[in-house]
């Protein structure tokens, strides 16, 4: 079908990560992690000395891999490069925002959960037209 996303059929999609320490390391601990023979990993440790450019640069390359289906960033995180995580719009892969142990989740910030308001709000309008 015409414009549909293609998803890739192997079964060795991977789960991208862009979080704090302890995040990064439960994820780790579940079997996430993957490093290529390039010695490219699939995740990011968010710290003090973390860079916005270094977050910027690690979401560009993991939104362009094509081994990787879901990238999973902490809310906090995804406040720091808003821009970018709210002008992302293709299907695959997917970007979730999750809480850290340190910062709670607020449904205000995330771009997804805004989004599905919008379309949902979208609708509502379009059938009470009819």
């Amino acid at each position: 079908m015409a414009g549909r996303a293609n998803i890739p059929t192997n079964s060795s999609a991977l789960i991208a990560i862009i979080a704090d320490e302890d995040t990064v390391t439960g994820f780790l601990l579940a079997g996430v992690g993957n490093v290529d023979l390039r010695k490219k990993t699939n995740y990011l440790i968010v710290d003090n000395k973390t860079t916005v450019k270094q977050i910027e640069d690690t979401f560009k390359e993991f939104t362009s891999r094509e081994d990787i289906a879901i990238v999973l960033i902490s809310q906090y995180v995804a406040n720091m490069i808003r821009f970018l995580v709210d002008s992302y719009n293709k299907p695959v892969p997917a970007i979730l925002e999750i809480p850290s142990k340190d910062h709670p989740y607020d449904p205000a910030h995330d771009s997804v959960l805004s989004r599905v308001k919008y379309l949902f709000s979208a609708e509502s309008v379009a059938s009470d037209r009819r």
